[in-house]
């Protein structure tokens, strides 16, 4: 029996069938729930189910699901752990960087008793995406954990980036939270864009959170819409602006010469650009040839640190979110030819996730927990005997 199961309908009987089948094999069970946008009012109903049997719960609402190397915007995806993890869910974070000190302070402090340096752990965290300060929550995470666990994690919300209840337990459906799970013993995440590098490099002199109010002394918008007019003869303005803007998206270039994908949102009434993820003041950015994402490559990365971390993943069953920026990029069916590629490749025996609004992850086991846009993600989730 597997650990992975999608419901194309969610009827409750059949649901609740199943979950009763998984308890009586795994007494100390829990399942992680995985819905799209369109079925967000079945949470609560989810929620009284397993209340009704005794069984834990988390879970996160996404623009859709994935399920079999498709993406679904219907339906409901279970995955069960065999023994609920720790897991805690964090409501009301503040946007501000003592708030998020405070919420990686309580995130640490629950973590720490449950931790056995002996074992890998994987700190998994699903956050709203409406968070302006996720990149401040992990540095502030990373100061009190340190290698002591891997880091992976995904925002969950509306694809519309409008306010939403997304992130539950067995109590509650929350915004503008975050929640913590603790993964053991589990050796982490590996995610990769492939976008290629613009070799023009501008600063970003003035910032606020996961908004550019100006780049190279001058506004933000003012600026992008330069860039893509000379490095590519498009004009963005106010009335294109999300149609393009997904198009060519912001590279920070790191000291260690990585590159994190800012992809712009927004564009508020100052000229100012609306990100996924923070931007940090005097940030290196450059506009990176999106065109000219390597899907190949993407998928090389992917299945390389799969067998770095655990082996030869065939057979196994994986997480995989795929970004929603990316999707809006590619097109659907370029997305849906990556996902069957990575399939393929892998030869998984399921596979399970979502499309999500940011990933959490590094390159390298052991690597500082770092917020993307415009990735792939994926984590083994357990193997079938």
């Amino acid at each position: 029996m597997g650990n992975m199961l999608y419901f194309p309908a969610i009827e409750i009987e059949s649901i609740e069938t199943q979950l009763i089948n998984w308890r009586n094999q795994y007494p100390l069970m829990g399942i992680l729930v995985m819905l799209p946008e369109a079925e967000k009012q079945m949470a609560p109903t989810l929620q009284a189910l397993c209340n009704r049997q005794r069984i834990p719960l988390c879970g996160a609402i996404f623009p859709q699901l994935i399920f079999a190397a498709e993406f679904h915007c219907s339906g409901v995806c279970l995955l069960r752990f065999d023994r609920m993890p720790y897991m805690a869910l964090h409501d009301n974070v503040p946007h501000d960087t003592p708030g998020a000190v405070d919420t990686a302070e309580n995130i640490a402090a629950g973590l720490v008793e449950h931790l056995d340096d002996d074992t890998p752990a994987t700190l998994f965290l699903l956050l709203d995406a409406m968070l302006p300060n996720i990149s401040t929550l992990l540095d502030e995470i990373y100061l009190r954990l340190a290698n002591r666990v891997n880091y992976a994690g995904v925002n969950a919300g509306s694809e519309t980036f409008q306010p939403m209840l997304c992130l539950f337990d067995n109590q509650k459906v929350v915004g503008n939270g975050v929640l913590a799970l603790l993964l053991k013993p589990h050796q982490g995440a590996i995610l990769e864009h492939g976008y290629q590098i613009n070799q023009q490099l501008l600063p970003a002199t003035s910032t606020d959170g996961n908004r550019i109010i100006q780049i190279d002394w001058r506004p933000a918008f003012e600026v992008y819409q330069e860039l893509v007019q000379t490095q590519y003869g498009v004009e963005i303005n106010r009335d294109n602006f999300y149609q393009y803007a997904v198009h060519f998206p912001f590279g920070i270039l790191r000291a260690n010469h990585s590159v994190l994908v800012r992809i712009p949102v927004m564009l508020d009434d100052d000229n100012a650009l609306f990100c996924v993820g923070e931007v940090p003041p005097n940030a290196m950015l450059t506009l990176l040839e999106a065109p000219q994402v390597d899907s190949q490559v993407t998928l090389q990365t992917l299945q390389q640190g799969l067998a770095e971390l655990r082996g030869d993943p065939a057979g196994s069953e994986l997480l995989l979110f795929y970004c929603a920026g990316r999707r809006l990029h590619l097109g659907e069916q370029a997305a849906l030819d990556e996902l069957g590629a990575f399939s393929r490749a892998t030869q998984t025996s399921a596979m399970a996730g979502a499309l999500a609004l940011g990933e959490i992850g590094g390159s390298t086991l052991w690597g500082y927990p770092l917020f993307h846009n415009g990735t792939l993600l994926t984590a083994e989730w357990g193997r079938c005997p």
